[in-house]
């Protein structure tokens, strides 16, 4: 099978209207602003590196946005599992540089070759067979790594402007201190609430005038060269492979879900295709935005997480037909707000990657993949996550051989995919 055998659609969507919820629309809605107020604003950067005009531009944030929003709504269905499809923040880091290098017609086709090549591996098993045999804890000790940064940003920015950023971490705390409270009145909910009036009590709301426009696509004819091929696709195969859906991988499994790998690969590459034609760079299973969705915010019941991420594909759906507008909109707030919320929504998740790395076998090689994790460096073009999890497995080969042979036959039926 190319993907995992999943649920009907429409018995899923029946479900996802019988249990709609304010835990998770509202951690959707954080996610979405995680993903969009930032990151919005790296890709538009990219293009103004890159020579694009603004028609390109927005066609940009149109392709990403779009299909991302639409493949991330298909998952969450198809699995009942809170997978959000997204594309890579340091891929278009990286493109603001190399653009200027290329036609980008080039450029383009580069893009086609990563998603040819990532379809063709998933295909033939390679991906899952590879991802099957990384011991859990080495896993998960990255995904700690990964995600640390978000904890830090988050009491950084409360601790520097308590009267807001830390009234809002309280108001979170506050809300889960009252457990019946919290769960008819999402905690995540009284933190954007908190933050919001307090940023206009401070007066950090910005007013920007804004022009209402549909985004319009620009449509892209690839050409093949091979110093692009080289000089883009295969750095950016690595952040697709190695960094970003590796991340998302990982974090499902610290919450206790069954990821479909195969799925969670071979989607963002037919979505990558539909991207290139619209002038977008390569789609990813997004591991932050995952970790938002599938965290305990998004509501008590695991099995309705996944609403979480149909919503947050919703909200990007609107998000990619008004990129024009919302890319100037989202200048309105300061981005330690986006922080906070994203550490607060992300906080279960800490608890249960630290938990499952080193609570039992693997624990050093889990702390050496937490580690290099931390440093978010790139070597050769691979990424710290990558490299976190190499290293991870062997520290646990020279000192912690005993766990693999402990382990052995395990691996595979411990991320037995969604069937």
């Amino acid at each position: 099978m190319l993907i995992e055998k999943g649920y009907d659609l429409r018995e899923s969507f029946k479900i996802l209207w019988q249990n709609l919820n304010a835990s998770g629309v509202a951690t959707g809605l954080v996610a979405t602003l995680f993903s969009t107020m930032g990151p919005g604003m790296v890709v538009m950067n990219a293009a103004k590196q890159g020579g694009l005009s603004d028609a390109q531009a927005v066609s940009w944030l149109l392709g990403i946005y779009l299909c991302g929003g639409l493949a991330t709504m298909f998952m969450s269905l198809r699995y009942r599992i809170p997978v959000v499809i997204a594309f890579s923040i340091p891929g278009a880091v990286m493109l603001g540089k190399l653009i200027p290098n290329f036609t980008f017609n080039e450029v383009i086709g580069a893009y086609v070759v990563v998603g040819v090549v990532t379809f063709l591996l998933t295909v033939s098993g390679a991906i899952k067979k590879l991802v099957e045999h990384i011991p859990v804890p080495v896993m998960l000790g990255m995904v700690g790594g990964v995600l640390l940064s978000f904890a830090t940003s988050m009491f950084t920015a409360a601790i520097k402007m308590p009267q807001v950023y830390g009234i809002m971490v309280v108001a979170f705390f506050l809300a889960m201190a009252f457990k019946s409270f919290s769960k008819k009145f999402p905690p995540i909910i009284m933190a954007i609430i908190a933050g919001v009036v307090l940023l206009g009590f401070f007066g950090l709301i910005k007013p920007i005038p804004l022009t209402w426009e549909i985004a319009k696509p620009v449509f892209v004819t690839p050409a093949f060269s091979l110093r692009a091929i080289i000089d883009i696709s295969i750095p950016l195969f690595f952040l697709v492979i190695g960094v970003q859906n590796i991340q998302a991988v990982g974090v499902l499994m610290a919450e206790e879900y069954r990821p479909p790998i195969n799925s969670m690969y071979l989607v963002p590459s037919i979505a990558t295709f539909i991207n290139s034609l619209l002038g977008a760079h390569p789609a990813v299973t997004a591991g932050p935005s995952t970790a938002i969705c599938s965290s305990a915010a998004a509501g008590e019941k695991k099995d309705l997480r996944f609403i979480a991420a149909f919503s947050e594909g919703v909200f990007w759906v609107i998000f990619a037909l008004l990129a024009k507008i919302i890319v100037e909109s989202v200048k309105m707030v300061p981005k330690e707000f986006t922080a906070v919320l994203a550490g607060l929504a992300m906080f279960e998740v800490f608890s249960s990657a630290f938990k499952g790395a080193f609570a039992g076998k693997f624990r050093f090689g889990a702390l050496v993949a937490f580690f290099v994790a931390v440093t978010n460096l790139s070597i050769l073009n691979v990424g710290a996550p990558l490299w976190a999890i190499f290293l991870g497995i062997l520290t646990s080969l020279l000192v912690e051989r005993e766990d693999f042979r402990v382990k052995k036959g395990e691996g595979a039926e411990n991320l037995q995919t969604a069937k």
